[in-house]
């Protein structure tokens, strides 16, 4: 993956988080919020921080070889 495709990734996931943490929100407002679809949206955001989060750290290493 090159760092253009990391970077396009990291933008998505964050995105993404934004996203679910909106639905919780909305969800958690209602008078009898889901709260299965609440520990599932959470659930997500967590594996798309850690994906986040290992790009990150992936294209920072190339940046430290000069491979930016």
């Amino acid at each position: 993956m090159g760092n253009r495709a990391i970077r396009k990734s990291i933008q998505s996931l964050r995105q993404r988080i934004i996203e679910h943490l909106e639905k919780v929100e909305r969800e958690r407002v209602k008078p009898e919020p889901d709260l299965g679809l609440i520990n599932h949206w959470q659930s997500e955001i967590e594996a798309f921080t850690t994906r986040l989060r290992r790009l990150e750290d992936r294209l920072a290493q190339r940046q430290r070889r000069g491979r930016s």
